[in-house]
């Protein structure tokens, strides 16, 4: 038997096995459950960093923060919030 051969029947008995069981879902191995997802922490206006009036840079991250230097920066990297 060849290695194909060989993948093809263990999947077709691991499909008959899944077949025989029926269509109950089960749960997999203990600790493989992922854990519930953390509650968002909702930020408020006041916690954003005080910025001076000047004009800002405003370029947009892929992420979609903006950057916060000053308009015509001379830095070459950007300082996103």
């Amino acid at each position: 038997m060849s290695k194909m051969d060989d993948l093809r029947a263990m999947r077709e008995a691991r499909y008959e096995q899944l077949a025989a069981r029926g269509t109950k879902p089960t749960a997999g191995p203990k600790g493989t459950e992922r854990p519930a997802p953390k509650p968002a922490v909702a930020r408020s206006p006041a916690a954003k960093p005080e910025l001076p009036d000047t004009q800002l840079c405003g370029h947009r991250a892929i992420s979609g923060r903006t950057c916060t230097r000053e308009q015509g920066h001379a830095a070459k990297s950007h300082r996103y919030s």
